[in-house]
């Protein structure tokens, strides 16, 4: 009888989950305070610092790349200096949106700090540094990653490596450094950038795929602790985007008859709907929503079903013109240096 009863009560809250979810879309964007970004130099990273920024979030930029962080800074400064400008015009005590502040515009900063997130004893030492120089950080959004480029046997060691570390264990790094502070205050929330690439996965692209996984699985297994823990301060975001058009992946195509329906999304619109996300505490964001459908078929249906559907979309080798692209760059490059 008490198994039961149990079964109802689990019952209703799946249902009032679903009610919660879809209330989500309704809810008025939160503002964050102290958010930092991995791979900020670039790409996705960079727009979500601007984003962040727009937001009055006090900014902490990492990137391997010294001279491209800075850039983003930069462009952080212009939007604060923009901000600061719209406030004084609206008078004192009024925001540019008709909103209260959540953090003043003069304390509004940007920290930029050079490092290898695949590099342990970087992170850890950098993250020492975040804590004495600006404070504790609320927001973690682990956006960092690379990829090789190179079918699995014509793959370098270091390269599988690299990729390994830098899309998958820069995640437990960051983590381990940042979570502590958050699980004694109840409170931050990590946003994991992850890929539809860790959902479901295509040929050639074994190392990508594979740390796109882990990611993917090192967010929800914590997702499921912080839950055990009853931390119910701490949010956690899976952000999961089909093919952004970055460059990341150039040269990357689908079945020509296909590619209208589903093109590469735009780096802005990917970033805005994972924003949307994260300020509203959702739990995971797959861009476009046929992504979810995608990853449902492939949970369900047979292996060969699967390839069939990959056959007629052109996802079977999709990869290979980009793995063609890459090879050709590298051989000029070498050609180029003499080698």
């Amino acid at each position: 009888m008490n198994i039961l009863l149990e079964f109802f009560v689990v019952t209703f809250r799946v249902l009032w989950a679903f009610v919660l979810a879809a209330a989500k879309w309704l809810v008025r964007p939160k503002e964050k305070s102290v958010c930092l970004i991995t791979g900020a130099g670039s790409g996705l990273g960079r727009l979500f610092a601007l984003e962040f920024a727009r937001r009055r979030a006090l900014l902490v930029l990492w990137d391997i790349n010294t001279q491209s962080n800075e850039e983003t800074a930069g462009m952080v400064r212009h939007i604060y200096r923009e901000m600061a400008e719209e406030a004084a015009a609206a008078g004192p005590g009024v925001a540019g949106d008709g909103e209260k502040d959540v953090l003043p515009h003069c304390n509004l900063q940007v920290y930029t700090y050079t490092c290898d997130v695949g590099k342990r004893e970087n992170v850890y030492l950098t993250a020492e540094r975040v804590r004495k120089e600006v404070g504790e950080v609320s927001v973690l959004v682990n956006n960092a990653g690379v990829v090789s480029g190179h079918h699995l046997l014509e793959c370098p060691d270091e390269l599988i490596e690299r990729t390994m570390m830098v899309n998958c264990h820069a995640h437990f790094w960051t983590t381990k450094a940042f979570l502590p502070k958050m699980l004694e205050m109840n409170h931050g929330h990590i946003v994991t950038v992850a890929s539809s690439l860790g959902l479901f996965s295509t040929a050639g692209v074994e190392d990508y795929c594979a740390s796109k996984f882990g990611a993917v699985g090192f967010h929800e297994s914590l997702s499921h602790e912080l839950k055990a823990a009853e931390k119910d301060g701490i949010k956690t975001t899976l952000v999961c985007p089909y093919l952004v058009d970055t460059g990341m992946f150039r040269g990357c195509r689908i079945r020509k008859e296909i590619e209208p329906f589903l093109p590469p999304l735009k780096p802005e619109y990917c970033v805005k709907q994972a924003m949307r996300a994260i300020l509203t505490d959702q739990p995971m964001i797959c861009t476009p929503r046929l992504m979810y459908m995608v990853t449902f078929m492939k949970s369900i249906l047979p292996f060969e079903a699967v390839v069939c559907m990959y056959r007629f979309l052109g996802a079977d080798k999709c990869m290979y013109p980009f793995i063609a692209q890459r090879k050709q760059a590298t051989n000029n490059n070498e050609a180029k240096n003499g080698i």
